[in-house]
């Protein structure tokens, strides 16, 4: 986990390679699992939806289905498969449950998506460390990655012994799997305390409002995801070190120990590769290990993925072509898997694999396929390999991806291309210059840099230079050039003002 005033990041490390990467800044709000007071602004029965102003630029978008209850008491987030359940189910007529102008207490499912607003529903849920609250429901549920069936007993059993009648449903997170009974009635109460919170400050504000902040990266992601499956957990802000370490001793001591604070002269990211990987998944192509290549490209509506064999013939003396597609198409279903997780792409996928005649070849691909997709925590789904060679598949989106978050659509080449965003770049060049003071080898820096950034360290980051002054021990100054592209930088050392961005330049 690496965090600045302005960036927080936490990256996954499976087997020293990266397969996970979230972000967050304070001008990309992170809105998910907040809970707010809002207005309904349309009620649209063609579609069975309503639109909810919520205090963001664009309104909620609730459908029928996250109105009405139909949560699966398996489901670890509490907000089940609704697009499963409502292919099934038949819903009442949504106008005859909101009208415009209602003022409706609803939570945040999936942050706003380019032209798209959040996803917003009435079934509210509060997560925690051990269990999943649910005031609206009366289900208790136990997660499905709790396989063993005794123990899936046994934990249904406490959680209905620590719950009173009429008080709404839970369900056993993963993580709680050998968790006590005094430790699930003891979060139970705090997060019965949070939900009467919520509804004392939804009583006292004027609808729009926000009434609960969800969790923001870290301390979501130490309560989700940290348990005893990981190694260790490395934090490179003491501020947040202290933080997450206080957490993990109040929740779960045993964990205390692989809590760690980075304390080296070289960059966190640096030491494990991690801004090079980053980098490298901006690169719409993917070299494949046995040869042969990937081509990712995003578009509005899907996201397109090419195989191609590229010079990768085949092994032996005895070439055979359908052996040499088979293994090009067998690792690009492990690349393709592993990219759609490292980037967070979400939504409609098409993979175009290259053709195959055999359709247990083709079986063979798409179970190697899912096998992958197995591993990614969001819910995904890959359906048969059409007579084209065409795998599509469904991943959950619930914010923008790596690549949207981190980009912006170019003004020169009107939305053909994309240009790192004035933010991205400033933190490009402070983890560049945290790099340079590291290694003790300058004492003066003059960053080159586009108008428009330096507009932007003027107008909203003003202490930004004194701030890495004070840290890398240098003598630091800005100097703008229209002639440099935007989503570029020069660092220029000593007098002379050697250019030594190659030597200290980041992701």
């Amino acid at each position: 986990m690496s965090a600045m005033p302005n960036e927080s990041w936490v990256a996954l490390l499976e087997d020293d390679k990266l397969v996970e990467v979230m972000l967050e800044r304070p001008d990309q709000d992170r809105i998910i699992g907040g809970i707010y007071l809002g207005r309904v602004e349309a009620v649209l029965p063609g579609i069975q939806a309503a639109f909810v102003d919520i205090g963001t630029e664009k309104a909620g978008f609730l459908h029928v289905s996250d109105l009405i209850r139909d949560e699966d008491p398996e489901e670890e987030n509490g907000k089940g498969d609704r697009r499963r359940h409502s292919r099934t189910r038949k819903y009442p007529p949504i106008q005859d449950h909101v009208q415009k102008g209602q003022t409706l207490l609803v939570q945040v499912t999936k942050e706003p998506i380019s032209s798209k607003g959040p996803r917003i529903t009435a079934q509210i849920s509060l997560p925690g460390r051990f269990l999943v609250y649910m005031p609206h429901s009366d289900n208790v549920g136990v997660s499905r990655r709790i396989e063993d069936r005794a123990q899936r007993t046994k934990l249904r059993r406490m959680a209905k012994k620590i719950l009173p009648r009429n008080s709404g449903g839970i369900i056993i997170r993963t993580v709680s799997e050998e968790v006590t009974e005094k430790k699930i009635e003891h979060e139970f109460k705090h997060l019965r305390e949070s939900w009467n919170k919520v509804l004392a400050g939804s009583k006292s504000q004027e609808a729009p409002a926000l009434v609960h902040r969800g969790a923001q990266l870290i301390g979501g992601v130490i309560r989700d995801l940290f348990s005893d499956k990981f190694d260790a957990v490395k934090i490179d802000s003491k501020t947040i070190y202290n933080e997450v370490l206080e957490y993990v001793k109040s929740v779960d001591p045993e964990l205390s120990n692989r809590v760690h604070l980075h304390k080296g002269a070289e960059p966190l990211f640096d030491k494990y590769g991690v801004g090079e990987e980053i980098q490298r998944a901006f690169e719409r192509k993917v070299p494949l290990k046995l040869g042969g290549h990937i081509v990712i490209e995003p578009t509005e509506a899907l996201v397109s993925i090419d195989v191609n064999t590229g010079r990768f013939t085949g092994k032996g003396k005895k070439k055979d072509p359908a052996k040499t597609i088979l293994q090009t198409n067998l690792g690009a279903a492990r690349e393709i898997a592993k990219q759609l997780r490292l980037r967070d792409i979400g939504g409609i996928i098409v993979a175009d694999f290259i053709d195959m005649e055999s359709k247990a070849h083709r079986d063979q691909v798409l179970h190697e396929l899912k096998t992958h997709l197995g591993r990614d925590r969001a819910r995904t789904k890959a359906f048969e390999v059409s007579s084209l060679g065409l795998i599509e598949m469904t991943r959950q989106r619930v914010r923008p991806s790596l690549f949207n978050s981190l980009t912006s659509v170019c003004t020169s080449c009107r939305g053909i291309g994309r240009v790192y965003t004035p933010a991205t770049v400033l933190r490009q060049i402070e983890r560049s210059l945290r790099r340079a003071g590291s290694a003790k080898e300058e004492k003066r820096i003059v960053v080159r840099l586009h108008p428009e950034v330096a507009l932007r360290v003027i107008e909203e980051e003003p202490g930004l230079l004194k701030r890495l002054r004070s840290r890398t021990r240098m003598d630091l100054s800005l100097r703008d050039d229209p002639l440099i592209g935007l989503d570029e930088f020069r660092l220029l050392s000593g007098p002379s003002e050697t250019d030594v961005t190659s030597k200290y330049a980041v992701a």
